[in-house]
């Protein structure tokens, strides 16, 4: 499954890529990062994850909930969506 994670820098995007740096993203084992994007404010990221047990997101965000507010995403393909509405 995939997810939309949206991050908000609680004190600024320096604290968050200077851990980043240092430390790597903490990913447990079984939760996989797809791709991220940055507003241009650099006060928020945007990030596709992708995992079977959504309790490895739980993990993750307790790594850097310090410093980033979350709010997850549960995503659908657009066919899968397509399916589900018209009951196909």
């Amino acid at each position: 499954m995939r997810y939309m994670v949206i991050e908000e820098f609680v004190e600024g995007a320096r604290p968050v890529y200077e851990r980043a740096a240092g430390k790597g993203r903490m990913l447990p084992s079984g939760l996989e990062y797809v791709e991220s994007w940055v507003d241009e404010q650099l006060e928020r990221c945007f990030q596709l994850m992708e995992t079977d047990d959504p309790a490895l997101i739980d993990r993750w965000i307790g790594e850097w909930d310090d410093l980033v507010r979350f709010e997850v995403v549960p995503l659908l393909s657009s066919d899968e969506a397509a399916r589900r509405v018209l009951g196909e």
